[in-house]
C-alpha cells in the first residue's frame, strides 16, 4: 500500500475521530454516508502511513489503541472547529439547507412528529430530514444525531433543549374492560386489576398518583398483568381491545378518549413518575445551532405548542 503524504491523511484523521465516538465501523459508515468496506480500507491507510496499530479489532467491537486515541485527542478539537466555521458559512445562505438526522420515540414520532414533516420539507425544499422512530433511548453524539424529541422530566446539561409543549399521562381502560372487572375507585384497587404497563428495567412494576385536589401525598401500588411494551402505542390497543387497564402519554390516549372508546380511570388522581411533563427538542451542546435545525425545532414549536387536550 501506497504512504500516502500527511496532507492527503486529514479526512482519514476524521474517519478515525467518527470511529471513536460511533464505537464500530458499521456505525461510522453510516455516520459518513459510506461504506463499511470503504470506512476499513481508509482506516487502514491511515495506519500504514503512521507505522502503528491504531484500531483493536474483535469480532464484537472496535477500540482505539492508544496511539489512536493520541490522535483523536490531539485532533478533535480542530476538527470541531472546522465543522462549526463551515456550520457557520453555510448558515450564510439565504435559506435554510442540509441534512438533519432526528430520533423519536415510536408512537410520539407516529402520532404528532411524522403528520406534520410533509408540511415542513414543503416550506423548505433545501432541507434533508432522517428520521429514526426507536424507544431505545440514543446517544446522540456517539450515533449521529442532530436533535432528539423526547418526553421526559430532566434534559443532561450537555445538551441544549428546546421546550415543545406540556404532556401529562392518563390511566385508561376501555368500557368494555370495566363493565367486566369493575371500576377502581382508588389506587389501591388496581391491585386487583389487570394492569397493562409500560416495561421497565424493574423486578416489581409499580404505578405512582397524587390526589389532583387537597393532599399532595405519594401513593405507589404494585401493580399485575398479563402484558407489558415499551411502546404506548402497543399498549393503547389491548386497552382498546378490553385486556385491561394502561397509563398511556396524552398523545396516545386523546383520540381514544375522545371517541369513548377509552374512558379515564381514577380521574380524582394524577400519575406521577411514568412518563415525562414535557415534550423537547434536544441536542448536544455546541457554541453554533445551524439555521436548518433552527428553522426544523420553531416549525415543532408552532405545530406542538398547543399540546394535548383531554376530554
Amino acid at each position: 500500500m501506497k504512504i500516502k503524504k500527511i496532507d492527503a491523511l486529514w479526512s482519514h484523521v476524521h474517519w478515525l475521530g467518527v470511529l471513536a465516538s460511533s464505537g464500530s465501523f458499521t456505525a461510522a459508515a453510516a455516520r459518513l454516508g459510506v461504506s463499511k468496506a470503504a470506512m476499513s480500507h481508509r482506516i487502514g491507510e491511515l495506519e500504514q502511513s503512521a507505522g502503528v496499530p491504531l484500531v483493536r479489532r474483535t469480532t464484537r467491537s472496535v477500540r482505539l489503541t492508544d496511539a489512536g486515541q493520541h490522535l483523536v485527542a490531539a485532533t478533535d478539537e480542530a476538527f470541531a472547529a472546522i465543522e462549526r466555521s463551515f456550520t457557520g458559512v453555510k448558515d450564510m445562505a439565504s435559506e435554510p439547507s442540509g441534512l438533519i438526522r432526528i430520533t423519536a420515540p415510536v408512537a410520539l414520532g407516529r402520532q404528532r412528529v411524522v403528520p406534520h414533516l410533509a408540511s415542513f420539507l414543503n416550506a423548505h425544499p433545501l432541507i434533508r430530514l432522517e428520521l429514526d422512530l426507536s424507544d431505545r433511548l440514543s446517544s446522540l453524539a456517539r450515533e449521529g444525531f442532530d436533535l432528539a424529541i423526547r418526553h421526559v422530566e430532566t434534559v443532561p446539561d450537555t445538551h441544549v433543549a428546546w421546550p415543545l409543549c406540556d404532556t401529562q399521562t392518563v390511566l385508561t381502560a376501555s368500557p368494555a374492560y370495566l363493565r367486566k372487572a369493575g371500576t377502581p375507585d382508588s389506587p389501591h384497587d388496581l391491585a386487583a386489576h389487570n394492569c397493562l404497563h409500560y416495561l421497565r428495567d424493574t423486578d416489581r412494576p409499580s404505578w405512582s398518583f397524587e390526589a389532583r385536589k387537597g393532599r399532595r401525598d405519594r401513593v405507589s401500588v404494585s401493580i399485575r398483568g398479563s402484558f407489558a411494551a415499551n411502546n404506548s402505542e402497543t399498549l393503547r390497543q389491548l386497552a382498546l381491545d378490553g385486556a385491561g387497564i394502561a397509563l398511556l402519554p396524552d398523545f396516545s390516549a386523546v383520540e381514544p378518549l375522545q371517541s369513548g372508546k377509552l374512558v379515564r380511570v381514577l380521574p380524582r388522581w394524577r400519575s406521577v413518575g411514568a412518563f415525562g411533563t414535557r415534550i423537547y427538542a434536544i441536542r448536544p451542546y455546541s457554541t453554533q445551532v445551524p439555521r436548518a435545525i433552527h428553522a426544523f425545532v420553531n416549525f415543532l414549536k408552532v405545530e406542538l405548542k398547543s399540546g394535548f387536550e383531554l376530554p
